[in-house]
């Protein structure tokens, strides 16, 4: 398998294993130095138990469905449809892949700028 079709897989399976909320198979997906951030509120994430404990907190029963996945060489883009109770929204998630196949940042874009939740201060950093 080619560079381009083992990123493309990973990105599928990212996705995959946060819908079924399976947080090991995830965890496995992601650099232990993986950088996670989005740029509309401003956070960034270093490290993926903070990322992991962001994920597993996160409130509500959202869930993720693939529209279209490119990618090419260690880059992924992902289009998502993101479900949140009764709201539904597109989300862009951009991946890099490092050479040993683990995800090492992630880039979550939501469609409009916002401030973010109280409570999860402790794993995030503004920038």
């Amino acid at each position: 398998m080619d560079t381009t079709e083992e990123t493309r897989r990973t990105a599928l399976d990212y996705v995959d294993s946060l819908e079924r909320r399976d947080w090991p198979r995830w965890s496995a997906l992601l650099a232990d130095d993986v950088v996670y951030e989005m740029p509309q509120t401003r956070e960034r994430i270093h490290g993926r138990d903070g990322f992991a404990q962001f994920n597993v907190d996160y409130p509500g029963d959202w869930h993720l469905a693939v529209r279209r996945v490119v990618a090419d060489g260690r880059y992924a883009a992902l289009w998502l449809d993101v479900r949140v109770a009764e709201d539904r929204m597109d989300a862009c998630v951009w991946l890099e892949i490092g050479a040993d196949g683990t995800i090492t940042k992630v880039t979550d874009y939501w469609p409009d700028p916002y401030e973010p939740p109280a409570g999860r201060e402790h794993l995030v950093e503004r920038y």
